[in-house]
């Protein structure tokens, strides 16, 4: 099996958590049905999850279900935030952007008196990426323009963002969780992150 996925059998004994437990989770919706992959092996069918994925919600559940209960834990890590609008101070205020994003925003034209969910989520994840150095500020921009543009679409499914470069060019793409995607030989994959791990982060931060 290839190093991305991880057997349940696996999964179990690594994070010592039961198969009772992993199954409540799941009816919970604290991981999602997609997750569990259904394949052949020399036994059987077998469940494989994506193993980094899987390992990093499991870590987050066992750490904070003893603050919050199932149910709290589940609007966690659902896809959605809910109806929500945010001011640039507001946004400062809690956090969530440094004035350098914004700046970028406003370079880009997209600055608005109020931002909604669509808005909040793509200027916390410029504001990731570039303090965690994964994107120079010219790639900033395109992140701006191609979320703006189409995360509304994947706004109530699981989705990750592409970062690619071709000869030096970068291109972002927002695309279904666990996608197939083929490219020619020139183009490198540079990031692909589950957009769930920073909603999941936003939503902590506005409480």
């Amino acid at each position: 099996m290839t190093d991305d996925l991880i057997s349940k059998k696996e999964l179990l004994d690594l994070t010592g958590i039961s198969y009772g437990q992993l199954y409540r989770w799941k009816r919970k919706n604290l991981i999602p049905e997609e997750w569990f992959i259904r394949k052949s092996s020399f036994t059987g069918q077998e469940t494989f999850f994506p193993k980094q994925q899987i390992l990093q919600r499991i870590d987050k559940i066992v750490h904070m279900k003893d603050g919050l209960s199932l149910d709290e834990l589940a609007d966690v890590f659902s896809p959605t935030l809910g109806e929500v609008e945010m001011s640039d101070q507001q946004l400062l205020d809690r956090n969530i952007v440094s004035l350098a994003s914004l700046d970028l925003l406003n370079e880009a034209g997209r600055q608005q008196s109020l931002y909604g969910l669509e808005q909040i989520m793509m200027l916390y994840v410029l504001e990731k990426l570039l303090l965690s150095g994964d994107i120079t500020q010219q790639e900033g921009l395109l992140l701006i323009d191609v979320m703006s543009e189409h995360y509304y679409r994947f706004r109530d499914r699981a989705s990750e963002l592409l970062l690619i470069r071709k000869m030096g060019v970068p291109a972002f793409m927002v695309v279904n969780s666990g996608a197939e995607l083929y490219f020619d030989q020139g183009v490198k994959v540079v990031l692909r992150i589950p957009l769930a791990t920073f909603m999941e982060e936003l939503k902590l931060k506005l409480g």
